[in-house]
């Protein structure tokens, strides 16, 4: 295949990069620019960095981020790391990619029957005498489901790394007398931070502009930048500073990639 063949090749992907992404930005940065009488200011802008309510629903963006991508990893790795170990993995691979092919709005249903008063987890409960507790609507659910949507995006690019990972090298670690801690502290979990980073750009970056399983599953209590978002747009009908919240979060997911890219790190002796 020479050189011209090649670039035709890649004009169907340029356009859709054209289409469907760069114009989509350019539109959002253009319409950050203009309020809700479509007058050109930077009012918006000026409006959410010193808004006590924005900064609030930034913080609680960032939090309820990081406590997801936080239980998704802590969870994640373990669970890559056994999987490389087992037989079968073709099959428990396809297992933890099934629910991705689940519609979200089906799966935050499914979970609504499950932490509701009459729900499964209550009507466990209360085979051991517990009164019904409110699950539905909290902080707890909250993550517990957001995490859960999540988990296949943090375990796929860490099992990938794991899979990757040097068996001589191990060995060579347990030849030299290292534990089995050592070992994963000093070259399992090193040699598997790119795997991490992915994971974590993947599960992070979505997090942070939630709205419908705010919605659903947080109520009134979970409010974030992706909720402020879609009552701009839908609600409120102001298309300035629903792209302005936009345009931050866009932003702060650039600077989210540009902070976990990865590292090439220069192996190299001294004498």
């Amino acid at each position: 295949m020479n050189k011209k063949s090649r670039s035709l090749f890649a004009v169907p992907y340029l356009m859709w990069l054209l289409f469907f992404v760069m114009t989509p930005l350019a539109l959002v940065l253009y319409q950050s620019f203009f309020n809700i009488d479509h007058q050109f200011t930077l009012e918006n802008y000026r409006i959410f960095f010193s808004s006590a309510n924005y900064l609030e629903m930034t913080f609680n963006s960032v939090l309820y981020a990081f406590l997801i991508t936080l239980v998704t990893l802590l969870i994640s790795y373990p669970t890559a790391y056994l999987l490389s170990k087992t037989k079968h993995k073709q099959l428990w691979l396809l297992l933890i990619i099934l629910p991705t092919w689940v519609n979200l709005l089906l799966k935050a249903y499914a979970f609504i029957g499950i932490f509701s008063q009459d729900g499964s987890v209550n009507s466990f409960l209360g085979l051991f005498g517990v009164a019904p507790k409110q699950f539905l609507f909290t902080d707890f659910s909250f993550v517990t489901v957001a995490s859960y949507i999540e988990l296949p995006f943090m375990i796929l690019p860490i099992y990938n790394s794991v899979e990757e990972l040097p068996q001589s090298l191990i060995a060579a670690s347990r030849d030299l007398g290292a534990t089995k801690w050592d070992t994963f502290r000093r070259v399992v979990f090193p040699l598997t931070m790119n795997g991490v980073r992915s994971g974590v750009q993947a599960v992070f970056i979505p997090s942070l502009s939630l709205f419908m399983l705010t919605r659903l599953i947080g109520g009134n209590r979970v409010i974030t930048l992706g909720t402020a978002v879609e009552e701009h747009f839908l609600v409120t009908q102001n298309w300035g500073m629903g792209s302005t919240i936009g345009v931050v979060l866009i932003v702060a997911m650039v600077l989210l990639m540009i902070a976990t890219r990865e590292r090439k790190q220069a192996w190299g002796g001294h004498d």
